[in-house]
């Protein structure tokens, strides 16, 4: 597949991942009165599992073994939790923005690391 492809179909299935990660956080937070900071964090796991799914099978077409791709997958999205975390708080706790654009911003610096550690590492074709 192209990397404009590529990065397009990244970008559809981050839609995807991204709507239910801002449905878990709004429903979080405006029906349960959760904190935006946990609210974001719950929404980033579930949105998480979403794009391992489809990220695997559609924008990487990967044949790497689950074994393999799935603690990858686990560490990358474990960066990009620490810098949702790490941002969600700066633009949340300190700079007092308003959760969902702060999400927003988020979720921006996030997308590019997770396309770059996803591709370059967690589905990378393996040796032949």
């Amino acid at each position: 597949m192209s990397l404009p492809r590529q990065l397009s179909v990244f970008a559809l299935v981050g839609v995807v991942a991204t709507a239910l990660h801002y449905g878990v956080l709004v429903g979080l937070v405006e029906l349960l009165a959760w904190p935006p900071v946990p609210g974001a964090l719950a929404g980033y796991l579930s949105g998480g599992i979403v794009s391992y799914i489809l990220n695997r099978r559609h924008t990487f077409e990967s044949d790497r073994p689950h074994e393999e791709t799935t603690w990858r997958f686990a560490l990358v999205a474990f960066v990009g939790f620490c810098l949702t975390y790490g941002f969600m708080n700066l633009f949340i706790e300190r700079m007092a923005a308003p959760y969902l654009p702060a999400q927003i911003v988020t979720t921006g610096i996030v997308f590019f690391w997770s396309y770059l550690g996803n591709r370059l590492w967690t589905f990378r074709a393996g040796p032949a």
